[in-house]
């Protein structure tokens, strides 16, 4: 149980130091400097100053102890805001901290490589892993726009460094995953409920959804789906604490709330997710998921095949009049059965011209990042509809057809063996793991990786902090899990 006087320990710590101590003339430094910025804020106007304390606080903490830094960049994904100069864009705070825990954490690891645990880098996800970045950086040297693919791929890696390989060094208890599940949750349920204060007045009508969702979420397809890949992990933190417990009792409450969320959302992907949640966790279960994952490959290559055979797909070809933006839900619901809904439409549209860049670079595709600025002239007249301009700049809406489109076949067969791998090795963890809070934390990361790899069926959202940070992290812990249960006796997952 908490008590109070264990949270007075640092403070009575710091009291009992000499007066001559080094940590209180830097503790007594950054209060003067906050005090001098504060001062400077208020008599200039210069709002931005008052970001200089924190920066210097974020610094000491890189230099003495960097964990708390990540468990920072975990509550600041969710609140994170979109911020664009120019061209440039960035998600502002997240971004910068996972910039700075890169940068962290690679004089990290050249430091202290001898006290690596070598049994997480020849892991087999992570070996597929580096299969899979290996020819990401080889399709960027030859790409048809190597700026671009420059980009996509350095970015890629500070993703990789902060939320697979640091993840794993930090999440390896009971009590790192209570810190990784409470520092993203409390901000979560922070921009649900402001998202339902903004969306009550309206009735939560479909119409003004995506307005209610700024600044934190780019549209409301976005804020659903992160809501739902991240149920998993709240559903099976109950089970840490004694029911009708606060902590407990919090908990609950909190995947209420997000149930609401996503139900007012009127998101069609995140409807199929939950759904699919519940029919994998069954599978995996009764040790299934194997066969599951065979009849689903099999039914969509046997779709993808007809299709594409004699130009099927022109008979997917929507009605330009018909195919619009729907301000009821259950107009749009009608639409998507008719094939009339503007949404779905422009993502054939676009994946109609990503089949005919394939047939063009079909080993090695155009390079990573670089779909956006080839597309167009491949596509069909037939499939336009009225926001095909794309000033947004938006991209295919299919991870999997983006990936083949960018990295050729071999990219794609890569990218494919690493995703089902994570997911049949995460049945085999479960089945395995005897250890309860080991086991519950191995099955929620499990289910919130299927959620993903779904996801991605109709989204690219796995190249964003808000969602492309747990497709990582649940690698991770499973592979901790694992390596978990090697230390403990238990027989290995043979991967």
């Amino acid at each position: 149980m908490f008590r109070f006087e264990n949270a007075t320990r640092p403070l009575a710590h710091f009291l009992a130091l000499p007066k001559n101590h080094p940590q209180r003339w830097l503790v007594g430094l950054v209060a003067v400097f906050s005090l001098i910025c504060c001062g400077i804020s208020i008599k200039f106007g210069m709002d931005e100053v008052l970001l200089l304390p924190a920066a210097l606080l974020l610094g000491w903490l890189a230099v003495v102890d960097f964990r708390p830094i990540f468990y920072i960049l975990m509550a600041a994904i969710p609140i994170s805001i979109e911020f664009n100069i120019g061209s440039f864009g960035t998600d502002l705070p997240s971004e910068p901290l996972m910039w700075l825990l890169f940068l962290v954490s690679i004089f990290w690891f050249l430091k202290n490589w001898k006290s690596v645990d070598g049994r997480f880098l020849r892991h087999g996800l992570t070996i597929l892993l580096f299969a899979h970045l290996g020819w990401m950086f080889f399709t960027v040297v030859i790409s048809q726009d190597f700026v671009v693919s420059l980009k996509f791929f350095l970015a890629k890696i500070w993703y990789v460094v902060v939320f697979y390989f640091l993840a794993g060094h930090l999440l390896d208890s009971e009590k790192d995953y209570k810190k990784l599940v409470w520092a993203f949750f409390i901000p979560l349920i922070f921009t649900v409920l402001r998202v339902l204060v903004r969306h009550a007045p309206s009735g939560f009508s479909f119409e003004t959804t995506n307005y209610c969702m700024g600044p934190f979420y780019r549209n409301h397809v976005m804020y659903a789906c992160v809501l739902a890949i991240f149920l998993p992990y709240l559903w099976f933190a109950t089970y840490w604490y004694r029911r009708f417990s606060w902590p407990w009792f919090v908990l609950v409450l909190g995947i209420a709330v997000l149930l609401v969320g996503i139900n007012f959302a009127y998101t069609r992907a995140a409807y199929v997710a939950l759904v699919v949640a519940i029919l994998a966790y069954w599978c995996i279960r009764r040790k299934i998921l194997k066969t599951a994952l065979l009849v689903f490959g099999l039914a969509a290559s046997l779709f993808v095949g007809w299709v594409t055979s004699r130009d099927n797909f022109m008979l997917f070809a929507p009605d330009f009049q018909n195919t619009v933006t729907h301000k009821t839900f259950d107009n749009l619901l009608e639409a998507t059965t008719k094939l009339e809904d503007i949404s779905i439409m422009e993502r054939v549209y676009r994946w109609v011209a990503a089949s005919y860049m394939i047939s063009e670079r079909p080993l090695t595709g155009y390079g990573p990042g670089t779909f956006y600025f080839f597309y167009k002239k491949f596509t069909v007249t037939s499939f336009k509809t009225y926001v095909s301009d794309n000033p947004e700049k938006s991209g295919i809406h299919c991870y999997y057809l983006m990936t083949m489109v960018e990295q050729g076949v071999f990219g794609i067969f890569i990218f494919l063996i690493l995703t089902v791998s994570v997911m049949l090795f995460g049945q085999k963890i479960y089945h395995q793991t005897h250890d309860p809070a080991r086991r519950r934390m191995a099955v929620a990361a499990t289910l919130s990786f299927i959620l993903i790899a779904l996801l991605m069926l109709m989204n690219d959202f796995v190249e964003t902090d808000k969602i492309g940070s747990f497709f990582f992290i649940a690698m991770a812990i499973l592979v901790n899990v694992d390596l978990g249960n090697r230390k403990s006796g238990q027989t290995p997952a043979n991967f």
